[in-house]
């Protein structure tokens, strides 16, 4: 049965907001679709708004969140971009969603950020924990760890629950050997959106965005722990990469 929430879903137009909009109906009945490039318009019948626009726009989220149930933020830059671009979007962006979604009682937020908030943690014997602390391997990872910081912040100061989402690599499959390792695939990621918004009273959550691969570093605790349970296995795309992964192995790749 199809969801009866009405989210926000910010960076609509990129890849990971293109899985959750071609898979809405398990996850919303309605969706408020907000990017800087313009998502695509609404096909017949689809329910769902389309806005063009910055998350730094405090006036255009007030337009997007009010009369929602929660937010899904993906928006912001994807890698590496000159600090000033990182600062103001990145971090200040995620801001400008969170106080939107206080100022109108949205109790819900699942945010993106990403496994290079902890990419200078090198691989490990046991499975690395959700929560491990952040050593970004990058200015964007930076931005990325602030945005968490925030997120917990929000959480502790308004009450509100919030999930972060420390996404491995999330394609329609893996593209390099390390993807055999954190690879998540778009079906399993809808499944993790859908856990984080509907889990009871998580508070601010830290939860590894990984499929069930058979050689993922990465602890299962923190998606158990909100109902998530992944179906899809990097293992399947083994043979396009044989050999062994350098060493020490990075959990955001390769650093020099």
């Amino acid at each position: 049965m199809t969801p009866s929430r009405t989210l926000v879903i910010t960076g609509a137009a990129g890849r990971l907001g293109t899985y959750l909009r071609s898979s809405l109906d398990d996850i919303a009945a309605r969706a408020r679709l907000i990017d800087i490039v313009a998502p695509l318009e609404a096909a017949p019948g689809e329910p769902v708004e389309i806005h063009q626009g910055s998350v730094t726009d405090p006036d255009l989220l007030d337009v997007v969140c009010r009369g929602t149930d929660a937010v899904v933020h993906l928006g912001g830059f994807a890698g590496d971009a000159p600090w000033p671009d990182l600062s103001e979007v990145n971090v200040g962006g995620t801001r400008e969603v969170l106080e939107a979604a206080r100022r109108h009682g949205l109790r819900r937020v699942v945010v993106a950020s990403s496994n290079h908030a902890v990419g200078f943690h090198v691989r490990a014997c046991q499975p690395l924990a959700d929560d491990v602390a952040p050593l970004p391997d990058s200015l964007y990872g930076v931005s990325k760890a602030a945005s968490e910081a925030l997120c917990q912040f929000y959480s502790a100061k308004f009450s509100m629950d919030i999930v972060c989402l420390r996404i491995g690599s999330c394609f329609d499959a893996p593209q390099n050997h390390r993807m055999l390792s954190t690879w998540l695939s778009p079906a399993d990621f809808v499944r993790l959106t859908s856990a984080s918004l509907t889990t009871p009273h998580p508070g601010f959550r830290l939860v590894w965005g990984v499929s069930a691969n058979t050689r993922r570093w990465w602890s299962t605790a923190g998606g158990e722990a909100i109902g998530f349970r992944p179906e899809d296995n990097a293992e399947r795309f083994a043979e396009l990469y044989p050999g062994s992964p350098p060493e020490p192995e990075y959990v955001g790749g390769v650093t020099i």
